[in-house]
């Protein structure tokens, strides 16, 4: 095979990683906009700094503006007040002035404008109304600040003196009169409107809501002339509603915002093709073909010619594995003809040796025929344990190589070693053709030699593991002792060729004349 697919921790690890991109991916751009989203911040308090400055400002800016208009007024009527004693001083009989002041202060003051003059002796020269009862204690009408707030009537008095001191006029100011000699021109929503004397106080406003715990109020104050009283301006301030706090975390709203939609078109473009992608070729078999593409609807252009080289290659593939595949289909069927007609030679060959050996007549004859038959026996039996074990690409099994060759031998033994006994000791191992055929060989060349020695004897045959690569085989047989018999047959005859073999097994022949033992080191498959 070319490939292979992922096992499935290896696509859950893949997935996990990607969902974890895209969650740093979310991160790097939330960073990233950070310092934007800061500079949106403190644009945003800054402008509603600015906001709360300039309502200041213009507060400031109404509270005096609305202080001089009232000193304005207050002032011109008092001037005409002292202008009215002091005529009346020095003229009692001059009544006529008072109907001037009553003109004057009634074309300013809406209800007719209030005022009064009395002399030393509590006499009331003259009065806005005859019947109006006094509300200043006589006492102190000569005594106090030109302007007063009084504690037991809403109104701001004003004073005026004669020059000789024995006249003293009052003007009385009432509160919708001074709200609206004091209206600034500024258009100011929720204003209050209040002059101070002290701890006296008069609130100009009609219309004045009670503040609710919690309420904000922003005052300023200006002083009227006389400067002993104040007027002071108060403002409500906004309530916090929910707009004014969404306009205060808006930049953050979006900062998030721009965050989340960077991320979701990075995702869309990016990271949700990337994973399609990277799934597709994680569950990619040879052999078929990729159409990673095909569930993505957006995804970058670079993605897409990503996706269609992946493709491509997948088509490639699988047109290499469909050739592979014939290839080694038409190889194995050539395997097994040559295998066929190996096998057939053998039988062919193992035929002849067996007919020639029917028409000998000499002893010597029949025996060097059946020893050439055992010969071509095992290279068959090497031939068959190849080609069964051919498929999975093992190597020869040796435990199943040197059974079929034990009883192969014990079948075509002389008549006088047919109850020759083999025992077999082995390990499942797996050895190359290159070393089966030696040790087929080697194996029959022992059997034979003990079979000639003691025919009635017994051999046992171990093939055991030594490490990952390497296996000893013994031979022990009592036909194998070190006698002078043996010793003729390995002069002559069986000592070259196990030498031979040992040779071509790259190993040596180890033998122990007193135990009857052969051994031998041989490489096996890992």
């Amino acid at each position: 095979m070319i490939g292979g697919s992922h096992p499935p921790a290896a696509q859950s690890l893949t997935a996990s990683l990607f969902g974890s991109t895209g969650v740093k991916m979310f991160l790097i751009l939330t960073l990233a906009l950070l310092p934007l989203g800061l500079i949106a911040l403190v644009a945003s308090l800054q402008a509603i700094q600015t906001a709360d400055l300039e309502k200041e400002a213009l507060l400031r800016v109404a509270v005096s503006q609305s202080a001089r208009k009232l000193t304005a007024d207050i002032e011109s009527d008092r001037t005409a007040l002292q202008l009215t004693v002091n005529n009346l001083s020095t003229a009692p009989s001059d009544t006529g002035i008072c109907a001037r002041l009553n003109l004057f202060l009634a074309s300013n003051d809406r209800e007719g404008g209030r005022y009064a003059v009395y002399d030393r002796a509590s006499r009331r020269l003259c009065a806005s109304d005859p019947k109006q009862r006094p509300i200043l204690d006589p006492a102190e009408r000569f005594t106090g600040p030109a302007a007063q707030l009084l504690d037991n009537a809403p109104y701001l008095l004003v004073r005026a003196r004669s020059a000789n001191g024995q006249l003293v006029g009052f003007i009385y100011y009432s509160r919708a009169h001074l709200e609206r000699a004091a209206d600034p021109a500024t258009a100011l929503q929720n204003r209050r409107l209040t002059l101070y004397e002290g701890h006296r106080r008069l609130d100009l406003t009609s219309s004045q809501q009670p503040l609710a715990p919690g309420d904000g109020v922003t005052s300023l104050s200006a002083p009227l002339e006389p400067p002993n009283i104040v007027l002071t301006m108060t403002v409500r301030d906004p309530p916090e509603t929910l707009a004014r706090t969404l306009s205060l975390f808006l930049p953050l709203v979006m900062w998030f915002a721009a965050a989340a939609i960077g991320w979701f078109v990075v995702n869309r473009l990016l990271i949700r093709p990337l994973v399609l992608l990277r799934r597709a070729v994680a569950a990619y078999h040879p052999g078929e073909v990729l159409e990673p593409m095909q569930r993505v609807r957006t995804p970058a252009r670079e993605i897409i010619a990503l996706g269609d080289t992946f493709r491509e290659i997948s088509e490639d593939v699988a047109t290499h594995e469909a050739e592979l595949a014939e290839g080694l289909d038409t190889q194995r069927k050539l395997t097994r003809e040559v295998h066929h007609r190996v096998k057939n030679n053998l039988q062919i060959i193992a035929s002849l040796i067996n007919l020639h050996a029917r028409s000998a007549h000499e002893p010597e004859a029949v025996e060097a025929y059946a020893s050439i038959q055992r010969r071509v026996d095992a290279l068959s039996v090497v031939h068959r344990n190849h080609f069964a074990e051919l498929e999975e690409n093992r190597g020869v099994g040796v435990r199943a190589l040197i059974s079929e060759l034990s009883a192969s031998l014990r079948s075509t033994a002389p008549s006088a070693a047919r109850r020759f006994g083999i025992q077999i000791d082995s390990d499942d191992l797996h050895i190359s053709q290159d070393v089966a055929v030696p040790i087929a060989f080697l194996v029959t060349e022992l059997v034979e030699l003990a079979m000639r020695m003691d025919p009635a004897g017994r051999m046992r045959i171990s093939v055991k593991a030594q490490d990952k690569d390497r296996a000893q085989v013994i031979v022990q047989s009592s036909g194998l002792h070190d006698t002078p018999d043996m010793q003729a047959y390995m002069k002559e005859r069986y000592g070259r060729v196990l030498t031979g073999l040992s040779r071509q097994l790259r190993a040596p022949l180890d033998h122990d004349g007193e135990a009857g033992r052969f051994a031998i080191a041989i490489t096996i498959v890992p």
